[in-house]
This record gives structure tokens, C-alpha cells and sequence, in this order.
């Protein structure tokens, strides 16, 4: 993206909102309607808007300064492909399709969303769990082994106590196949040296935690190559995965409950628990 940053004027002491991510100079007529907006210096709608991707913007407002090396930008364009749709399988989305189903407005279908793949059991906390082991042990098995351990003294969160290695499916048998090509497609991309490895030792991580690898490990892995917080990453993981929730809820919408693809019930009354389960 080959845009000048400008200079941004500096701020009036009557200036009432503080930010190192957005500046703007009102309109002369309305003071609340902006005359010009700059993102860490960029002028976004008279540069940026038409000549930049979307994976610039997004970049630019987690991170002071775009990336010295572009395939940065291109690694986490992959990981936006790969998340934006976790698919009908995924709780997240499965509960925005029940937001779509039942008629609720559109925000009521994202919050769901959100609020169900916000946990640590494959949702964004286990991104912010698994980047923050990255952090601690690196790539070393064996302190990834006894991280719930050394973690247990971690300050009380408001998420449920970790109940396995974060980044692998406590439910799953074998490392499924988009598993194995995001990791395989992100080293071919030059994400990092985390990824280089995690590509390489899958299947031994596997054996040593006992668990297979889930998408929620490697893309804490990428996004810990490439610089961000586990703060930053949470937010990215919860956002990146809001676009096929909608798609879902839209559809789900459309075609009406009788068409709902998930979970049949057949409830009896006279069923005992037995039969009925």
C-alpha cells in the first residue's frame, strides 16, 4: 500500500477524546460530522479508501505502523479467510442460527455469537490462553505438558478454570485436514518461526499432549508470530469469525424453522429416561 502518512495537526486542549489510533478535523458547519479522518496518520478516505485492503485497515488499528515485511499482511489475510466462516458445526455459529430462526434483529444474532465463542473450549479465550503459552514456553512440549499446572496461579478470571492444553480439541480423535493445510499454508507464507515449527512437529505435539491440534492453535500461533498481544489476538479471533455467523443467521432466516439442519428432539412424556435418551 503505497500511501503518504501526513502530518496530523496536534490536538486542541479542549479535545475531549484521546486516541493514538484516529484523528479528525470536523466539518466547519458540523462539529460532529467529521471534514477529515486519519488512521495513525493515514488519510482513510481521501488515500486509503480504494488503494488499501481491508487486512491494512484491520492491521493498522491493533498496531502503530503497518508491518517492514508485506507477506506479515498476507499471513493474516490467509488466517481472515480461514476464519471468517467456523462454519454450522461451530457453536458460535450454531447460535447465531438460532438468533436467525427465531427472528431476533440482526445484533441479537452477532452478540450470540460472540458470547458463545468467547470461551475456552475452542472460542477466543483459548487463542489468548494458547498465544500467552507461546509467550511462556515457546515451543517446548514439555513445559506445554505442565502449563495448566504452572498457570493455576494466574490471577481469577471470569472464564471457567482451563481444563486442557490450550490449542487442541479435547473432544477430537485425529488432527483434522484444515487443521493440517492452514498450518502448511501459513508456513508457506513465512508467517513465523512458530509456525515453521508448529507445521513440522504437529503430529508430535499431538502424541505429547495426547490431544489433536485445533484451528484455534495455529491461529494463536500466527498471531503470536506476528507480533500481537494475546489481548490483540482475542480480539482478532472473535472478530474474524463474525462473518460466516452472519451468513448463517441470514440463511437460517430465509428458509424458516422447519428447515433448521440441526438437532431433531423427540420429546415423550411417557418415555422413560432410558428410552428417551
Amino acid at each position: 500500500m503505497a500511501i503518504s502518512t501526513g502530518t496530523a495537526s496536534a490536538p486542541s486542549p479542549k479535545d475531549l477524546i484521546h486516541t493514538a489510533i484516529w484523528h479528525e478535523t470536523p466539518e466547519a458547519d458540523n462539529p460532529f460530522a467529521a471534514h477529515s479522518a486519519r488512521c495513525r496518520g493515514y488519510d482513510v478516505h481521501g488515500e486509503m479508501v480504494g488503494r488499501a485492503r481491508w487486512v491494512d485497515m484491520l492491521w493498522l488499528l491493533m498496531r502503530p505502523e503497518l508491518p517492514a515485511a508485506p507477506r506479515q499482511l498476507d499471513v493474516l489475510e490467509a488466517l481472515a479467510v480461514a476464519l471468517a466462516n467456523p462454519g454450522p458445526r461451530d457453536p458460535s455459529v450454531h447460535a447465531a442460527m438460532c438468533a436467525g430462526i427465531g427472528g431476533s434483529p440482526a445484533a441479537s444474532a452477532l452478540i450470540a455469537a460472540l458470547a458463545v465463542g468467547a470461551g475456552r473450549n475452542g472460542g477466543a479465550r483459548e487463542v489468548h490462553d494458547a498465544m500467552t503459552m507461546w509467550q511462556r514456553c515457546g515451543p517446548d512440549l514439555a513445559a506445554w505438558q505442565g502449563y495448566l499446572v504452572a498457570s493455576a496461579g494466574d490471577p481469577v478470571e471470569v472464564f471457567p478454570e482451563r481444563a486442557h492444553v490450550p490449542g487442541f480439541d479435547p473432544y477430537g480423535a485425529g488432527t483434522p485436514l484444515p487443521v493440517r493445510q492452514l498450518a502448511a499454508t501459513l508456513a508457506g507464507l513465512g508467517a513465523g518461526p512458530g509456525i515453521d515449527w508448529l507445521h513440522a512437529s504437529l503430529d508430535q505435539a499431538a502424541l505429547a499432549i495426547g490431544l489433536p491440534l485445533a484451528i484455534s492453535g495455529v491461529a494463536a500461533c500466527a498471531l503470536h508470530d506476528l507480533g500481537f498481544s494475546p489481548d490483540q489476538g482475542e480480539m482478532l479471533y472473535l472478530l474474524l469469525r463474525l462473518p460466516g455467523a452472519a451468513a448463517h443467521a441470514l440463511e437460517q432466516q430465509a428458509v424458516g424453522f422447519k428447515h433448521f439442519p440441526f438437532y431433531r428432539l423427540e420429546l415423550d412424556p411417557a418415555a422413560t429416561p432410558k428410552e428417551a435418551a
